[in-house]
């Protein structure tokens, strides 16, 4: 299997971090085949703007989907999109990897989908969710939350985790034909104590060795 993880925290020895080295070093052991994409150590850029496209096909009005569609085909994309976008098509799994923030990505991962999911290689046409561009590939959410379970439940204060990330399960990874498999999540970790984190690492382990 080709694994790719696409990592968003700034601090390399954040809880986060350790989910994302702990990925790595199981899949490897598995035998299976392991990209990361750093996103803060990449400084990757999180903007899509114009010089996502190397021509404009549009000089005078610029519309970000019309004009990464034209430079798809015509091979005129940025090259970190075109970079992420082989590593895309590469993978069989897709791990996104990131601290649940604002009830949501970081930012930095926002933009890289934004940037890399681009119509005509992810979506268009008609293509979307059983017939999206990625179609036949897994991807699963791996994250660290500054809350409890408790407040991450329909009755807690957060609200129903499994509504908080249906924009991101459903409307991005779903959309684009990938098979989202149940999410792995570090419940507060920065609260708890450093037996409680060792067995979280060690849980995300035999969730890993699951996936065939």
């Amino acid at each position: 299997m080709n694994v790719l993880i696409i990592h968003a925290h700034p601090e390399p020895h954040s809880f986060t971090s350790a989910l994302k080295d702990q990925t790595v070093k199981v899949m490897a052991s598995l035998g299976h085949a392991v990209q990361v994409s750093d996103l803060y150590a990449m400084r990757f850029k999180a903007v899509g703007d114009q010089d996502d496209v190397r021509q404009r096909a549009n000089q005078d009005y610029f519309k970000l989907q019309a004009e990464q569609n034209i430079a798809y085909a015509q091979g005129r994309l940025a090259e970190d999109i075109l970079e992420q976008q082989a590593r895309l098509t590469w993978c069989n799994l897709l791990i996104l990897n990131f601290p649940l923030w604002w009830s949501s990505m970081p930012a930095i991962m926002k933009g890289w989908v934004d940037r890399v999911f681009t119509t005509g290689f992810a979506y268009g046409s008609g293509r979307r969710y059983e017939t999206g561009g990625l179609h036949g590939r897994q991807a699963m959410l791996c994250f660290t939350t500054g809350g409890s379970q408790e407040s991450f439940s329909s009755a807690g204060e957060h609200g129903d985790i499994n509504i908080i990330l249906h924009p991101i399960q459903h409307g991005i990874l779903r959309f684009v034909g990938f098979e989202v498999l149940p999410p792995f999540i570090a419940w507060s970790p920065a609260s708890q104590p450093p037996e409680i984190r060792s067995a979280c690492l060690e849980e995300l382990s035999i969730r890993l060795k699951q996936i065939v």
